[in-house]
């Protein structure tokens, strides 16, 4: 997700093209599949992870994580093989941090 939390770009993480070059190439050289998508409607708010904040210190972000349906719902629906790409999305950033 390029743009993460409310108000369109403002109070928001953008990451730049050469870090998200850097994490695709990542997934793509370790069999990962992946997708970006969006969040929600545009000054709706959602998204809200700590990526902004670590943002705001100038670091490199992006939320990478897994689709939910109805997510703080007690019946959220995931599919296996999403955590599973995820699972090994991570693994191979955690072990390739340079």
């Amino acid at each position: 997700m390029k743009y993460t939390g409310a108000r369109g770009k403002f109070g928001s993480s953008d990451a730049n093209a050469e870090f998200m070059g850097e994490v695709r190439k990542l997934f793509n050289n370790n069999s990962i599949f992946w997708q970006t998508g969006e969040l929600g409607k545009v000054d709706k708010g959602g998204g809200g992870t700590i990526a902004q904040f670590m943002a705001n210190m100038g670091m490199d972000v992006i939320d990478c994580g897994v689709a939910v349906l109805s997510m703080h719902s007690p019946f959220e629906v995931t599919s296996k093989a999403d955590i599973y790409m995820a699972y090994k999305a991570y693994k191979a950033f955690m072990e390739n941090i340079k």
